[in-house]
């Protein structure tokens, strides 16, 4: 009889950690409360359950009497999942309490200054009145957030202090914990830096240069090799193998996202779960390593000692297909020079979709490949013009 993996969640992105997951034994078993995504066509077994609500899932794993547990690409489902792996004594995942630090903003930033990681200058609160009264102390412009959120929802830039009631109100309202961390906006390019640790130390790590569209907060394509020196990938390690040797982090996935400010990388978020949109797809084709195996080990408790570090083999971009604005979509549009470079693609758009909201909405992702870093570079900032989605 297969042993059970449960991973909480089952969208588009968690497609290749289900196949893993069955290339290596596994019954997996899938969970969310939006029956109609599709992951939950990849796996074995599907459950109504919300992945953000941490006893369903504990409950739920229990009464399956699962071998495994593995979070899906959304940090409540790695919060979920620490909590019921904790409950029940599953390996591959951090202590609950760990887990909070890692994926709560004020609480990560907290713990970032009490031990000199670079990240920005921040404090949490939990009422508007009190993030009122400290304000005006603060150096604009500044960034106000949700502590529990990703993907820039919730997110405010704030220049005056007269934008500030509306910004926390609204940072406020979004957040499941009703907290919201202030902290100084920082300039510079904006990169991700994968990595997974192993008995505390980096044993692999990858980088990238992160795209922006109409969302300033939403990555909307990703590419490798990345721009940074080596010397800031050098300090990355460093301070990401500090991270984990002060908190005991178990052995999986640390995936970072980070400004380069002049020469200098300040760390915004950290996450312990695959990063979405199929970026761990993008790995894979850069680099050859099997990222979605590897997270499905660790977060099993299984072995990953034979993997190594591997550079990408060439110029690789992730696009996630958007449009420019509201209304029903049309067609996909592909330019010539485009075409040849695409080496997988997955589109779940379709003609007649209707596009409500042009900030969050993704119709498809895909994967190219480029001649020369230069190309790379000059068409990923083109890519929304040169693979576009038109509405009516």
């Amino acid at each position: 009889m297969k042993k059970k993996l449960f991973i909480a969640g089952g969208g588009y992105a968690e497609i290749p950690l289900i196949q893993a997951g069955q290339q290596l034994g596994y019954h997996v078993i899938t969970s969310g409360n939006r029956i109609h995504d599709i992951g939950h066509r990849y796996a074995d077994e599907y459950h109504l359950a919300d992945f953000s609500d941490k006893e369903a899932i504990y409950t739920l794993a229990k009464m399956l009497e699962i071998d495994a547990l593995c979070a899906c690409c959304n940090d409540f489902s790695a919060l979920s999942c620490a909590y019921a792996a904790e409950k029940l004594g599953l390996p591959g995942h951090d202590p609950y309490g760990t887990a909070l630090i890692i994926h709560h903003k004020d609480r990560f930033r907290e713990f970032a200054w009490k031990h000199c990681i670079p990240s920005p200058k921040a404090m949490g609160f939990h009422s508007v009145a009190d993030a009122l009264n400290s304000i005006n102390t603060w150096r604009f412009p500044l960034i106000v957030k949700p502590v529990d959120l990703s993907g820039g929802k919730g997110m405010t830039k704030l220049t005056t202090p007269h934008q500030a009631e509306l910004a926390l109100e609204y940072a406020l309202n979004c957040s499941r914990s009703k907290r919201i961390v202030v902290e100084e906006f920082i300039e510079g390019t904006r990169h991700g830096f994968s990595a997974f640790v192993r008995n505390g130390r980096i044993v692999f790590y990858f980088s990238d240069n992160e795209h922006y569209y109409q969302n300033p907060y939403l990555v909307s394509a990703a590419s490798t090799p990345s721009i940074v020196p080596k010397s800031v990938e050098k300090t990355l390690c460093v301070e990401s193998e500090k991270i984990a040797q002060l908190l005991h982090l178990t052995d999986g996935i640390f995936h970072v996202q980070y400004i380069l400010r002049d020469t200098e990388p300040v760390i915004l978020e950290i996450t312990r779960r695959a990063p979405g949109d199929l970026y761990i797809q993008l790995v894979q084709h850069a680099t050859g390593v099997d990222y979605p195996s590897y997270i499905i080990k660790a977060s099993a408790g299984l072995d990953i000692s034979d993997l190594a570090q591997a550079e990408p083999t060439g110029f690789f971009t992730r696009h996630c297909m958007m449009a420019a604005q509201e209304g029903l979509v049309k067609n996909f549009r592909f330019n010539t020079c485009i075409k040849d470079k695409i080496v997988e693609s997955i589109i779940w758009g379709k003609v007649g979709d209707r596009v409500t909201d042009v900030m969050t909405s993704k119709f498809g992702i895909l994967f190219l490949k480029f001649d020369s870093m230069h190309e790379m570079l000059e068409k990923t900032e083109q890519m929304q013009e040169l693979i576009c989605v038109t509405t009516e």
